[in-house]
């Protein structure tokens, strides 16, 4: 096996770990900031970096939700939370994510993503499309009542590379080019299914954006601003960081909001805008990363855990 498909194995190990935490994380009363902060810590302590910041989006709301340094928002009995997050080794991620349901009254629907899950990844092998993949999550889905995300879905990640060019629609039919794209052994996937309670299946951009990451580099006017890109290339490379990691590494709200202003005006980051369900309904998301093997493909953390 090679050095790359190592640390993938690694971080998997140390994904294990988180996802055995969230139920002690996770629960009424518990700040999202607390729960951001002890899972990043975890993955720290353990020798990897966060392969991206936290996610944590709360009912309605898909993906990109990390919270800022001043998050006051903590959860309550009737939450249903995604917990999404990276391990990076060597640029390697691990990308996971769960849902809890704190009610309990959503359990159908967090099973319905946690199937299309298990039922996507035990037909990855060499030599199957993306398509038929994406018809396994979205029948499993339908098969229980509600919606796959049609705008949301898996995708390849290589070596500093979260989102690699190959995406997995959650559905079928979907006329993206990447449904054409064959699963070669050694290929590294995050498989991602979302499921809505909404008649749309659809997620929308919201205002809110605590995540970037670099695009490419260019000159810019601010001294803040080149330091904050000096800071971004040495510490965080191609893959997102947060809002709140740099202005905890550089003391100031003022510094770093007005340096990122400048770093997306100019085109040198993406920013991640918060994705919230078009009809304002519940979602569900399951993830887990697979290496495709000889016969298959092999999670590198438990399904069971996810």
């Amino acid at each position: 096996m090679n050095d790359e498909l190592e640390s993938f194995i690694e971080a998997g190990k140390i994904a294990e770990k988180v996802l055995r935490e969230i139920p002690h994380l996770v629960y009424d009363g518990q700040s999202l900031l607390d729960i951001a902060g002890t899972i990043e810590k975890i993955i720290i302590d353990n020798g990897a970096i966060p392969g991206f910041p936290v996610n944590l989006s709360v009912n309605q709301y898909a993906a990109h939700y990390t919270p800022s340094l001043d998050e006051k928002t903590v959860l309550n009995s009737e939450d249903v939370i995604k917990i999404d997050f990276g391990v990076s080794i060597n640029g390697c991620v691990a990308d996971q994510a769960t849902t809890v349901d704190l009610s309990g009254k959503h359990e159908l629907q967090v099973k319905a993503v946690r199937n299309a899950l298990s039922s996507a990844v035990e037909n990855i092998k060499p030599g199957a499309k993306v398509e038929e993949i994406s018809k396994h999550i979205e029948d499993e889905i339908v098969k229980l009542g509600f919606k796959p995300i049609s705008n949301l879905g898996g995708h390849m990640i290589k070596p500093y590379l979260l989102h690699a060019g190959i995406f997995v629609p959650n559905i079928s039919n979907s006329n993206d080019p990447s449904s054409e794209y064959v699963f070669k052994e050694g290929d590294v996937f995050a498989i991602e299914p979302f499921a809505t309670s909404g008649e749309t299946g659809k997620v929308a951009d919201t205002d809110k954006v605590e995540i970037f990451s670099l695009k490419q580099v260019r000159n810019v006017r601010l001294n803040a601003s080149r330091k904050i890109l000096a800071h971004i290339l040495q510490k965080y490379s191609t893959l997102p960081f947060a809002r709140r990691w740099l202005q905890q590494d550089f003391k100031s709200k003022v510094i770093v909001n007005a340096g990122l202003r400048e770093l997306v005006r100019n085109d040198v980051l993406f920013k991640y805008p918060v994705l919230k369900d078009v009809d304002n309904q519940i979602i569900t998301q399951a993830e887990v990363t697979s290496i495709v093997e000889k016969d298959g493909a092999k999670p590198i953390v438990p399904i069971s855990l996810v």
